[in-house]
């Protein structure tokens, strides 16, 4: 790392496409990244327009300049803490790409498991036979509600969402993606502006769920590049989650599905909560690839 503090592309010396790699993967890791080295193909595959896989071609080239300065300038920026996603201006979920910024969340790979749980509910209930209704409150980004518009082709969704900033992204992504005519955005606090339809089949949200004192452990490049608002639903981390409860259970047909997003530290109060609900009922929770449960599945009775 001594041998050009300045960063990679900065000396005349022959920077090939490994040796960048090589070099940022090393400087990421001293910067605490959680994943060195894709953060370093992923960025230099954006300043050289290509796929990640075509970089494991082309190991011997050296970029162009104007990539390298490219490249250079977004591994400063992301070693001081700039989201991945956000540099790029994407983030691949569930095999889609969806447009991020600072208005909205990062899609995790967490979420995918609250889409796969709603897609099985679908199938369940008899999806592509029927027509469903889904509402995705806290949409973001739309990553939720245009994924489950990708592969419900009978289904409307209403997506809901407070701000008016990260709606225009979530309509962008609908988009590009071609439902937007299947997609019904709605700026709300939860579903409280949303007058049709009168019940749902499912309700899916990935609401703020972390407490303020979890905020402040947070990484800095959580806290100080996405959405507070997002993130934070109060001092317990469950007061949003307590409003969406009976929210469901008003706004849920019978036998229809309320899938939620939450934090493993605050599961065993969520399901305190549920249970407390005479019209919520066959709880399961769905865990993630590290075991944790992060997805809770609420019958409406």
């Amino acid at each position: 790392m001594t041998e050009n503090p300045e960063g990679p592309g900065t000396s005349p010396d022959s920077w090939t496409v490994l040796r960048l790699l090589e070099w940022t993967t090393e400087f990421f890791k001293q910067r605490g990244s959680s994943s060195p080295r894709l953060d370093a193909e992923v960025l230099l595959a954006h300043a050289r327009e290509c796929s990640r896989i075509d970089l494991y071609t082309a190991f011997a080239e050296e970029p162009e300049e104007e990539q390298r300065i490219a490249f250079r300038e977004m591994v400063r920026r992301r070693g001081e803490g700039t989201p991945v996603a956000q540099l790029v201006g994407y983030r691949e979920f569930y095999s889609l790409r969806f447009r991020v910024n600072e208005d909205v969340l990062i899609p995790r790979p967490e979420t995918e498991h609250l889409v796969i749980e709603a897609l099985d509910c679908a199938k369940a209930m008899n999806e592509p036979a029927a027509e469903l209704s889904i509402a995705d409150v806290g949409t973001g980004s739309g990553a939720i509600a245009v994924t489950l518009a990708k592969h419900l082709k009978n289904t409307s969704i209403t997506a809901v969402d407070q701000s008016t900033a990260a709606l225009k992204i979530a309509r962008w992504n609908a988009e590009q993606h071609g439902v937007a005519d299947r997609i019904t955005f709605v700026e709300s606090d939860l579903l409280d502006a949303v007058t049709a339809p009168d019940r749902f089949d499912i309700i899916c949200s990935n609401p703020p769920y972390v407490s303020e004192s979890e905020f402040e452990q947070l990484s800095p490049t959580i806290r100080e590049h996405e959405p507070k608002q997002a993130l934070v639903a109060g001092p317990k981390g469950t007061e949003v989650i307590e409003r969406i409860l009976p929210l469901a259970a008003e706004r849920l047909r019978a036998g229809g599905r309320l899938i939620l997003e939450l934090s493993p530290m605050i599961a065993d109060d969520v399901e305190t909560l549920a249970n407390q609900s005479s019209e919520l009922a066959d709880l399961r929770f769905i865990k993630d690839l590290e075991g944790n449960r992060r997805i809770l599945s609420l019958l409406r009775v």
